[in-house]
């Protein structure tokens, strides 16, 4: 785990940085895609990396992302599809090494690792016992010493004792996501200590196919959600009362335009 997390802080950024739409607005007009990590980190102290959601990158591509941006800058980075919606969690160790030690070549700008999973629904058979039989084995054997793991779930319903505690106990941090299927902030905060690890972890995710029905461009907001984001302000205070760095992300599906609601936190959080 980076040490960048080792006092209480608030670092605030989006999901991903690559949107062309941002340029003229993030990023100054004609920027390359190749630039545009250097411009986000002059703006923001973190991002969550989304490409690696979908395939672990060449090292060289790592290296990048690593030499492109000041000391200091924090990339948390989503563990690949492969290991949690096709393998799921099953015969994935060589994978998860593989991505891990790509990783590491971030050094001490790697922070958290997301395991995102998706809503199962009851037709997929995947009960939260279910889940936490491949889920609690997979922590088990990850290094947990060395990285920081964040663990992400769709089902409200599993917001409980069963899944917190055992957490808990392994030292991994729950996310804790604004999207529509999930319970607001303060209900969040009722469900029991939903600090579980050594940060915490909050994604601003929206309504991505509400938002769509608007727009699918990122260059402005399109939605108001300064009232929600407002809402969020107890649990973060709530997190550095605990003496936890936040790692917090937003998503341009959230109000059409990620930095928007960024600087939007920065202001109701003072």
């Amino acid at each position: 785990m980076t040490s960048s997390t080792a006092s209480p802080q608030v670092r605030l950024g989006t999901c991903s940085w690559s949107t062309k739409d941002w340029v003229g607005r993030v990023y100054a007009p004609g920027t390359a895609a190749t630039e545009f990590i250097t411009q986000y980190a002059q703006r923001f102290s973190t991002v969550e990396i989304d490409a690696t959601f979908y395939a672990v990158p060449r090292g060289s591509t790592v290296d990048g992302w690593r030499d492109r941006t000041p000391d200091g800058f924090v990339f948390s980075a989503k563990v690949p599809q492969e290991i949690t919606h096709e393998r799921f969690l099953e015969d994935c160790g060589s994978v998860l090494a593989g991505f891990l030690d790509t990783l590491g070549r971030l050094g001490d700008k790697l922070g958290p690792i997301l395991l995102q999973f998706p809503y199962f629904a009851k037709k997929s058979g995947v009960t939260q016992s279910a889940f936490l039989e491949r889920l609690l084995p997979f922590l088990d054997a990850a290094p947990r010493d060395a990285f920081c793991f964040v663990v992400e779930v769709r089902n409200k319903t599993w917001l409980n004792k069963g899944l917190l505690e055992p957490l808990r106990e392994r030292n991994v941090s729950l996310a804790l996501i604004d999207h529509p299927w999930m319970p607001r902030p303060e209900a969040l905060l009722e469900c029991g200590e939903v600090f579980t690890g050594p940060v915490a972890y909050i994604r601003w995710l929206g309504d991505r196919y509400g938002i769509e029905k608007i727009t699918k461009t990122w260059s402005e907001p399109v939605v108001d959600r300064r009232g929600d984001l407002e809402g969020w302000v107890p649990a973060i205070k709530a997190a550095l009362d605990r003496q936890l760095s936040v790692f917090g992300y937003v998503n341009n599906h959230y109000s059409g335009h990620a930095p928007h609601d960024v600087a939007v936190l920065e202001e109701v959080l003072g």
